[in-house]
């Protein structure tokens, strides 16, 4: 099966060849000495890959223990900068998306990775500080069993947003008149639910340009689907602290936008018994027009690689060790195991894909391994020195307009001041 990744990823397995070649100028250490290192993570009870990972690994290499080490998911870069600065931060660490990896990289706080062959995503003036070992792509989860109920047509691959919109408002229509209490979608309180979207799909959007009106509809769209009690509103998402994970896993929403990293959860929680068991499938994202929808195109969507970078405070062999770790994470057999829990690896293969698929309680329809498996996955964040300050300012936009506390021509004014004022003048 195909996966269209950003070309940037495919340098991952010729990194892996030279890992163990980086780092500092010490003697060697013995590559036998029992060592431990540190990982972080994040929600480790309901995300699974970190000790996959770890177990992995160790596994192949017993003399060196993986310890983890837990962060809060939505809070994660805050404590990893403070954590760094303080000189408590693990030895390998996560960056979770492309939106940091500037600051992280020109503050000092990776290891310089030799350039294997170049073209990571992780690379600034043509030296690597990082390596992918998952690349997930935004996709429709829906509930199929909530679909029938409703007595709608679930997605066929063909859908545009006001295709996705329509049937948002019919299915919590249908749902209420067969006495479920469950509305039609459910848009989490991520930025990314609405700008990486816009970002990714709208023709000439660029995040870098300072010129936010792409923005517009998307937020129309969100403020209408709100209006009409076919979501959630953001106020009572925030206040109320919903999860995506209990809204869909325990059937509050027919449909959830998410990245493809939802599948292992959605895996787990069936077991636990968090997550209702239901028939469930995925399709792809809807598309900004006709012209990438139906299973003979390619639809575009959005995802960063996520990556894993080693602290240069870390001691020489914890140093070596964690470069090994990292040789690991992004071969076919770290892979396998993360898609034997339902991740999608940045490494993949017709074999990772079987894996994955083979799981019990993936959806085996067609459309559910096409929309898996063929995507034009464009980055949330552009690498550059603005970008974190950019998509801070507009967290804070998004928060403005779905909260209504700013009427939604203004609050793109005002970020579009914003940017050029704070953040591409400096």
């Amino acid at each position: 099966m195909r996966r269209a990744i950003p070309a940037a990823i495919s340098a991952a397995t010729a990194l892996a060849l030279v890992l163990a070649g980086c780092g500092g100028e010490d003697e060697p250490t013995d590559p036998n000495a029992p060592v431990t290192i540190t990982l972080a993570g994040w929600s480790l009870s309901t995300t699974p890959e970190f000790k996959t990972l770890a177990d992995g690994f160790h596994a192949a290499h017993p003399n060196v223990t993986v310890e983890l080490k837990e962060y809060d998911a939505t809070n994660y870069d805050t404590q990893m900068t403070a954590d760094l600065a303080a000189g408590t931060a693990p030895d390998v660490y996560v960056l979770k998306n492309l939106k940091n990896f500037y600051t992280y990289q020109s503050g000092g706080q990776l290891l310089e990775l030799p350039d294997a062959a170049g073209g990571t995503a992780y690379e600034v003036d043509g030296k690597t500080y990082a390596v992918p070992y998952r690349q997930d792509s935004w996709v429709l989860f829906y509930n199929k069993d909530l679909f029938a109920k409703a007595k709608v047509n679930p997605p066929d691959g063909s859908w545009t947003w006001d295709d996705y919109a329509t049937a948002a408002k019919a299915l919590t229509t249908g749902l209420k008149g067969a006495g479920a209490k469950a509305t039609g979608t459910y848009q989490h309180v991520f930025q990314s639910t609405v700008q990486g979207f816009a970002l990714a799909q709208t023709p000439s959007a660029d995040l870098l340009s300072g010129d936010f009106g792409y923005l517009k509809p998307y937020y129309q769209r969100s403020l209408d689907l709100q209006a009409a009690g076919a979501q959630p509103t953001f106020g009572t998402a925030t206040t109320n602290k919903l999860t995506y994970q209990a809204q869909f896993g325990k059937q509050q929403s027919a449909m959830l936008l998410m990245g493809t990293w939802y599948i292992a959860t959605l895996l787990k929680q069936r077991t636990s018994g968090d997550a209702d068991k239901f028939e469930w499938g995925i399709a792809p994202a809807p598309q900004f027009d006709t012209s990438t929808t139906g299973t003979s195109a390619t639809p575009v969507t959005f995802g960063d690689p996520t990556g894993l970078g080693v602290n240069p405070r870390a001691s020489k062999a914890k140093q070596d060790a964690a470069k090994e770790f990292l040789r690991y994470v992004v071969g076919e057999d770290a892979g396998k195991a993360l898609a034997g829990i339902g991740i999608t690896p940045a490494q993949t293969s017709d074999a990772v894909t079987q894996t994955l698929f083979g799981l019990d309680g993936v959806p085996q329809d067609e459309l559910s391994k096409f929309a898996y498996a063929k995507h034009d996955t464009k980055p949330e964040n552009p690498v550059s020195k603005h970008t974190a300050g950019l998509q801070n300012l507009l967290n804070e936009t998004h928060s403005a307009i779905l909260s209504d506390s700013t009427p939604l021509d203004k609050a793109i004014t005002d970020a579009q001041a914003r940017a050029k004022n704070e953040v591409l003048n400096q």
